[in-house]
């Protein structure tokens, strides 16, 4: 049994990621601010023996005694644009001083640490494909930056404290990721489009639907922060994603005919520094960890709306 913190452990991956732990019998120390997460994505696991929830922010100070932590995964900042822009300046923070406090708290309790990095670290990509060796073409004044450039300071941060302290490190980069438990509110692609179909409201996209987004099923996300933790002599940057691209015009109308929706798609202006193309090189994460994802987008997506049916009001 290890001793692991999952930060962001309330929210969509987080949830899934401490429910994958718990059931494989490590003690599960889950913290959330509860800004973006929600108990209720966690409820099933309180009172389990092995789990333990604590509303805390990683902005403020935060040391943990009870315990011994072996791993720590940082999943604690807002990942959709609605959420992390609606206080730049805490997203900002999140990613510098809550970043700086758990590398202290993996330091003290020599724990190694994965930060949950992004695909937005690309921006808005000249090279396509990316790959991890790809620096990215980002603003860092427009209204995305506190969440791209935090996200860049964060892998800085890692790496320093790796070079100086020998401190463990992961460095995953996450790109798109979908399934149960996503926020309503979340204002990403996947749940605007699966609340509007299952509405029969008219189904949003931004453009002419022709940027492209790759959408990974979250339990073979999970799968490869996992293997990423606990695989030895790695630390990455490494790309976890669905290789699959796909226009946003597309996943739309497929939303639409899984679901059984009546929806029509209507166009808006697109919004200031969306990328235009997304999709990862995944070679790197297929020779290091043996991994690839596993679950298909249809099959996926009938999982989602499936979830989505139940829980909508």
């Amino acid at each position: 049994m290890k001793n692991i913190l999952v930060t962001g452990g309330a929210g969509f991956i987080g949830s899934h990621l401490c429910e994958r732990l718990v059931s494989g019998g490590d003690y599960v120390i889950c913290l959330d601010n509860l800004f973006t997460g929600n108990k209720e994505n966690i409820a099933y696991l309180s009172g389990l023996p092995n789990f333990e929830f604590l509303e805390k922010d990683i902005i403020n100070p935060f040391y943990y005694e009870q315990k011994q932590i072996q791993q720590i995964y940082n999943l604690a900042c807002p990942a959709s644009p609605v959420h992390y822009q609606r206080n730049s300046i805490r997203t900002v923070k999140a990613n510098t001083i809550g970043m700086i406090n758990m590398l202290g708290l993996a330091k003290k309790h020599g724990a190694r640490i994965l930060q949950a990095s992004t695909s937005e670290i690309y921006g808005d990509p000249l090279e396509h494909p990316q790959k991890e060796s790809y620096l990215g073409n980002v603003s860092t004044i427009g209204p995305r930056a506190c969440y791209d450039e935090g996200k860049r300071v964060a892998e800085t941060l890692c790496f320093d404290y790796h070079r100086q302290h020998g401190l463990e490190i992961r460095i995953p980069r996450i790109f798109n990721t979908y399934g149960p438990k996503m926020a309503f509110n979340d204002g990403r692609v996947v749940s605007n489009f699966i609340i509007q179909a299952l509405r029969n409201e008219d189904l949003t996209i931004y453009g002419n639907g022709s940027q492209t987004r790759s959408f990974c099923y979250v339990s073979d996300l999970v799968d490869g922060l996992y293997k990423l933790m606990n695989t030895e002599s790695f630390i990455g940057p490494v790309n976890l994603g669905n290789p699959l691209e796909k226009t946003i015009l597309e996943i739309a109308e497929l939303i639409i005919k899984i679901s059984g929706s009546t929806s029509k798609i209507i166009q808006k202006s697109l919004p200031e520094d969306d990328p235009r193309r997304r999709q990862p090189d995944i070679n790197l994460a297929k020779i290091k960890l043996g991994w690839e994802p596993k679950v298909g987008l249809e099959d996926g997506l009938r999982r989602t709306i499936g979830w989505f049916r139940e829980n909508l009001n």
